[in-house]
């Protein structure tokens, strides 16, 4: 089956995709697409200014039609990355209605809303490839993680199957159009599935209380700031789900969600380089803090610094390596792909984690900055920040290790909070939790540093 099955099979359903700016029938989004494809045939990769819009989800589709690999470029990139994304990539060209969307680069720029008659259905696609996302590393600049076609079928089928997607749901979200969740689950997900797409262009809680749907996407920072507007968040009960990835969900969201809008989130785990490979089923049991058990044909393990498997029993906290079919084929290196390190077929994703004997997985973190070692005991970061944000003043935290010439590391946060001491906060964790992972060290701040998907930069705080 085709990457793109639904838009292909049913082209006469109205308002297939729809932003509040306008909406497109399939027959008109594939009419479109194979305009895009005709202009670009025969092009060995092509980038895409992936601004939020029908124009981008046109131009990806086109692309993966043409079987031409797709790099988005997101539409906020510094002058740097730009360049970086459309070097590294040897993109032929980019997608954009923008004149100025390469910046100083001397790749081509082709519109897109340029399409003056309806493109002819292209040959069948032959190339591997599908996407090539950049994804920012601990050092270095970022990657380009090679995804192909068959990783993307695989995943968004065995996800099909886990939160029961259908042709009747409509999925509202307002995520960035580069990433996995709202390009490749978000964008994809429909064209490969069936049903509709409202994208709402920016996720704010007006925005999508004001667009009705029976499944929407949202980060952490999005789900929080819903739970912060009540009206907005009763508005989205009729929804049959929920989906939080991309960053852990505080405790506290998904208890404020399950209380406004009747229903707890689906939380789910991936990473650019795997794909979502853990998720809390759609008609089953839905944990605070965990994110679910494996999909389909993808298995999961625990193992120690030196490799060896550890147990799957709920507190031992081991790094999370992953097999299955969803994985990547490669970093971009040049003109070629180069493969993963893989050890027996594991990918290591740099997390750490602990399973369950159920086989519910909860992620503590980036092994590099989620785990604390503390005068000889492991501490999961997530833990002590689930405990702050229990305080009634403490309106967001992030925890670290930083140097301690007697334990190594101490545990320390960084707090946006109303009026409150760093005493009241240390002793108030104290209560709750062992003694080894109270903060030692607390710092009151106006805010978190924040990536474009609202995810925390650790590295940051360890710079502060």
């Amino acid at each position: 089956m085709t990457l793109l099955a639904a838009m292909l099979s049913d082209p006469d359903l109205p308002e297939a995709v729809a932003t509040p700016e306008a909406s497109l029938s399939r027959h008109e989004l594939l009419g479109w697409a194979c305009a895009v494809a005709e202009r670009i045939a025969g092009a060995p990769i092509v980038a895409v200014h992936a601004a939020p819009g029908l124009p981008t989800i046109a131009a990806v589709a086109g692309a993966l039609l043409a079987g031409v690999p797709v790099v988005p470029v997101p539409p906020d990139a510094g002058e740097l990355e730009r360049a970086h994304i459309l070097r590294d990539s040897r993109a032929a060209l980019i997608l954009s209605d923008d004149p100025g969307a390469a910046g100083d680069s001397p790749v081509p720029v082709v519109p897109i809303s340029d399409r003056k008659r309806p493109g002819s259905m292209p040959a069948a696609v032959e190339n591997r490839t599908a996407l090539v996302l950049y994804t920012s590393g601990t050092t270095g600049p970022p990657k380009g993680v090679v995804l192909s076609r068959d990783a993307l079928a695989a995943c968004l089928d065995a996800l099909a199957e886990a939160w029961e997607w259908t042709p009747g749901d409509t999925l509202t979200h307002g995520l960035p159009l580069y990433h996995v969740h709202g390009l490749v689950l978000g964008v994809l997900g429909p064209l490969r599935l069936g049903g509709r797409l409202r994208h709402t262009l920016r996720p704010t809680p007006q925005a999508y209380a004001e667009t009705p749907g029976t499944m929407y996407f949202g980060v952490p920072t999005v789900w929080s700031r819903i739970a912060n507007a009540p009206a907005a968040a009763r508005a989205l009960a009729p929804a049959r789900l929920l989906v939080s990835g991309s960053a852990p969900l505080p405790v506290p969201v998904f208890d404020d969600l399950l209380r406004l809008t009747g229903q707890a989130p689906v939380e789910r785990y991936g990473m650019t380089e795997t794909l979502i490979t853990v998720s809390a089923r759609a008609g089953g049991e839905r944990r605070p803090g965990h994110v679910g058990t494996p999909l389909t044909g993808v298995r999961t393990r625990l193992v120690d610094e030196s490799g060896d498997p550890l147990p799957h029993d709920g507190t031992t906290i081991g790094n999370l390596q992953i097999a299955g079919p969803t994985l990547l084929d490669g970093y971009l290196r040049g003109t070629g792909t180069e493969p993963p390190e893989l050890a027996g077929g594991w990918f290591p994703t740099g997390d750490v984690a602990t399973v369950g004997p159920d086989g519910w997985h909860r992620i503590v973190g980036r092994a590099s900055t989620d785990l604390i070692k503390t005068g000889g005991y492991r501490v999961g970061a997530g833990e002590v920040e689930d405990a702050l944000l229990l305080h009634p003043a403490v309106r967001e935290a992030a925890v670290i290790g930083t140097g301690h010439p007697d334990l190594g590391e101490q545990v320390t946060a960084f707090v946006v909070a109303d009026p409150v001491t760093a005493e009241e906060l240390i002793t108030f964790v104290a209560q709750r939790l062992a003694a080894h992972k109270r903060p030692r060290v607390v710092r009151l701040v106006e805010a978190l540093p924040r990536n474009a998907m609202g995810k925390v930069q650790k590295k940051r705080l360890t710079a502060m």
